[in-house]
């Protein structure tokens, strides 16, 4: 019996010894090239540490810096998603001084943003998310802070640590200006509002200080960005003023400006910034004539040797810093004609008439032209007399 059975059993090892290697290859393959052990486990991020916050208008504005690697320092494969977090504590009368409440997970979810939405809350690896305060937010908790801590996770099993906690005082803001006008004048651009007097939740406490922010630009003014657009703005804050009207002194001829103005209420020792106003938008164009020039005066120099007879005309210089030139005007004897004597413009306050005849009366003006090419009124008249023969009679301002 054992001699029948002997083929089988050999048979039966040869296939064994033949399956061997590709049971040992199956193996190696399931659990990957030695080097590159798969990844068992999601990463945890590491914990927020420049959570940041900041009031405007009645907007509570976090921001922050994603995180890119896990708690054990390996980048993270993936944008985390964040979870906000907000209570609200009894003043602690400081400004980021924050409860230990936070610390003890006693603040609720605010917001979870997954992480294909992240992207849209962040620009250059900051993230920015404006926690909306409407009426029942301050009347509710009037006298507390709004505390703030923020997590990540990359999987709904492992979470961040907390971020470093926030706080932000619960006061609402002036109501924003909604009347704000630009006149253009002569020296500057005027500024001109009405002075807000409610909050969303009632009277408006005083506003000490009025902040002022102008945007330059080519564009047309609905161009411009406003500022709550995002984190940075094409706005400047270019001055503080206690009451209306603010004067923009600090502007050029040929260029487009937008203005908002920014009122700070003041509660205690806490100042709250309001949202903008409404934009105001103009373009400064020199439409200003310059002032006329002074002094005009007319000499009559006599004919010498070869040359003949003629007025010499002089006037102070104008005191506008924009002056291009002058022109000077003439009316003969009783002609109601007023003639431009000069062709370009005179660069200097000065000129000869070297076109007068014996007996005849001349009468003269000047006015300044500045670089827009605005000519001024005309000065005060001089007049100028030319005799037939003997001393030449003086002239004098008419």
């Amino acid at each position: 019996m054992q001699n029948a059975n002997l083929p089988s059993e050999r048979r039966a090892s040869t296939i064994f010894y033949f399956l061997l290697p590709l049971f040992v290859l199956s193996f190696l393959a399931g659990c990957g090239a030695p080097g590159e052990p798969s990844e068992r486990k999601a990463p945890i991020p590491v914990a927020i540490t420049d959570l940041a916050v900041s009031q405007q208008g009645n907007d509570i504005v976090l921001t922050f810096t994603l995180p890119k690697e896990s708690i054990e320092h390996k980048p993270l494969k993936q944008i985390p998603a964040v979870e906000i977090y907000r209570s609200f504590e009894p003043t602690s009368g400081f400004p980021n001084s924050v409860s230990p409440s936070v610390a003890l997970g006693q603040a609720a979810l605010l917001v979870t943003i997954p992480s294909e939405m992240v992207q849209h809350f962040t620009s250059h690896n900051q993230f920015r998310y404006v926690d909306a305060f409407i009426a029942e937010n301050f009347s509710q908790n009037s006298g507390k802070d709004a505390v703030y801590d923020v997590h990540t996770r990359t999987s709904s099993k492992k979470v961040s640590a907390s971020s470093n906690p926030v706080s932000v005082a619960i006061r609402p803001a002036a109501n924003p200006i909604s009347d704000l006008k630009a006149e253009i004048t002569r020296q500057a651009i005027v500024l001109n509002w009405t002075p807000p007097d409610r909050t969303l939740i009632g009277a408006a406490p005083p506003i000490p200080t009025y902040g002022i922010y102008r945007a330059e630009s080519e564009a047309t003014p609905s161009d411009v960005a406003p500022r709550p657009a995002g984190p940075k703005s094409a706005f400047a804050h270019i001055g503080d003023v206690s009451a209306p009207p603010f004067r923009d002194l600090q502007i050029q001829f040929g260029k487009k400006y937008s203005y908002s103005v920014r009122s700070i209420a003041q509660y205690e020792q806490i100042n709250v910034e309001s949202a903008d106003s409404n934009f105001a938008s103009v373009e400064r164009r020199d439409t200003f004539p310059p002032s006329a020039p002074d002094g005009l005066v007319a000499a009559l120099i006599p004919a010498q040797d070869q040359s003949p007879v003629y007025l010499d005309l002089s006037w102070s210089i104008s005191p506008d810093n924009d002056i291009a030139g002058y022109n000077i005007y003439r009316i003969e004897g009783t002609l109601a004609t007023r003639t431009k004597l000069n062709q370009a413009l005179l660069p200097t306050p000065a000129f000869r008439d070297m076109n007068v005849l014996p007996g005849r009366h001349y009468i003269y003006s000047v006015t300044a032209v500045n670089r827009a090419g605005n000519e001024s009124p005309d000065s005060a008249s001089t007049s100028g007399d030319v005799p037939e023969t003997g001393t030449p009679r003086a002239t004098q301002p008419q």
